[in-house]
């Protein structure tokens, strides 16, 4: 395996600062995580707001359409985060659907109260410098959206049974994990699920755990979708290309 990718030492600061796990061999090495809450939010703790109620403007300096829900979802939509490149490019983001999702422990029913569902949307990208600038990475794939979907997932849960202190090494933990399915998506863990993309049936990689779901496909339109969420079921969902993201905002 390929060494990971790390965010420069001058990235941004996150309001809602839990760190964000290193990107995995052959997955995108952005300048911005999704935004996590920290470990600190308990299950008391006010909603989270992810990213901080970005703004539109690293949206729209991207070089590739962005992909969220499709018309027949009439919930609230927000912008999350943009991962850039070293040389301050546009590789990928978020966007949400939905209840705004906070880390909760799974024992206060938190999956059940909140609805959501995340979009990511990845670059294709065979021509990636590293962070230093001084070497090439792998180019961006299908298995680049699975992680960045995996670990967003893992981002908003903590387990009921677990001590606050211990969710650090939690997170690694199966923050490796997920780099482990997403580079094995032809293995037994995942399962295969047809859902329309701008009205196209398009096949994605799926999975479900105890903390949510996951999906991972690439589009006609050149680039890749992740996908992960709670309370809404995946198999009812459609993908369209966002046409205005201040719909967003």
């Amino acid at each position: 395996m390929h060494t990971p990718a790390q965010a420069p030492d001058g990235a941004p600061p996150q309001d809602a600062a839990a760190p964000a796990p290193a990107s995995p061999p052959g997955h995108p090495g952005p300048e911005e995580e999704p935004a996590q809450p920290g470990p600190e939010a308990g299950a008391d703790a006010a909603p989270a707001v992810p990213a901080a109620r970005r703004t539109a403007d690293g949206y729209l300096r991207a070089g590739f359409p962005w992909y969220g829900l499709d018309e027949a979802f009439t919930g609230p939509r927000w912008l999350m985060q943009v991962g850039t490149a070293a040389d301050g490019t546009v590789e990928h983001g978020s966007v949400g659907h939905g209840d705004e999702p906070t880390v909760r422990s799974e024992a206060t029913g938190a999956a059940e109260r909140e609805r959501f569902a995340v979009v990511i949307t990845v670059a294709s990208n065979p021509n990636r410098r590293s962070g230093d600038g001084t070497g090439v990475l792998e180019a961006t794939s299908v298995s680049s959206a699975a992680w960045l979907a995996g670990s967003g997932l893992l981002g908003f849960t903590w387990p009921g049974q677990m001590d606050h202190s211990l969710r650090s090494s939690w997170l690694d933990q199966q923050t490796e994990t997920a780099w482990e399915l997403a580079d094995d998506l032809d293995g037994p863990d995942w399962s295969s699920l047809s859902l329309p993309v701008d009205g196209v049936p398009t096949p994605f990689h799926y999975r479900e755990s105890e903390f949510g779901w996951v999906l991972a496909g690439s589009t006609s339109s050149g680039v890749h979708l992740g996908a992960y969420g709670r309370g809404m079921s995946a198999y009812g969902l459609a993908f369209s290309e966002v046409k205005d993201v201040a719909a967003y905002e």
